[in-house]
């Protein structure tokens, strides 16, 4: 919202507590003036999109935070018609698997510690910040009938709300495994 209201330039230098309650008391006196505002700063907005400087999501983020506060403060503005011309935002990120070539690129790193790590990320899909909480007995291999590990369930984020659980390969397991043996024997 302080984006917005510096935008257009309501009370600059006032709080945003102050800006709130005059963009609201403006807004309820004269509703065109609220709607060719928030217009104005839309079309800003969208020309940023198209420069790439930010994306469709900011934008439509920018739109639900002055849709909120218009219908908590009772502001009538036409939505469908704001809305309408602005661009899609995607539903997805950047992201993509690593190629074959990469993982080995990882993998031959001398540091005895990237190739756990690698093949578990790899095989599993747990994300960087999911390490600050697992431990070894979060890891549970799980054997044939003649003992041969065939996979390893991973329980991520343990103890968290968010806890779920993943399976890793197993060699991914026994890079781990391995990597655990070297820390306790040193």
């Amino acid at each position: 919202m302080k984006v917005f209201f510096n935008y257009i330039n309501l009370l600059p230098n006032g709080s945003l507590e102050e800006q709130c309650n005059l963009f609201a008391g403006k807004g309820l006196e004269d509703h065109k003036w609220a709607f060719n505002n928030i217009i104005k700063f839309l079309q800003f907005q969208k020309e940023r999109v198209e420069k790439s400087e930010i994306t469709g999501g900011t934008l439509r983020n920018f739109v639900k935070t002055i849709k909120l506060f218009c219908e908590m403060s009772e502001i009538p503005v036409h939505w469908k018609k704001i809305t309408r011309g602005l661009p899609k935002s995607r539903k997805y990120a950047d992201d993509r698997a690593p190629t074959i070539e990469e993982i080995q690129q990882l993998c031959g790193y001398p540091d005895r510690r990237i190739k756990p790590i690698v093949y578990t990320m790899v095989s599993s899909g747990i994300r960087l910040g999911a390490w600050d909480y697992i431990q070894w007995k979060h890891i549970i291999p799980f054997t044939d009938k003649e003992g041969k590990i065939i996979a390893a369930k991973v329980i991520v984020y343990p103890g968290d709300k968010e806890e779920y659980f993943s399976f890793i390969t197993p060699e991914a397991y026994h890079s781990l495994k391995e990597w655990m043996n070297f820390r306790v024997f040193w």
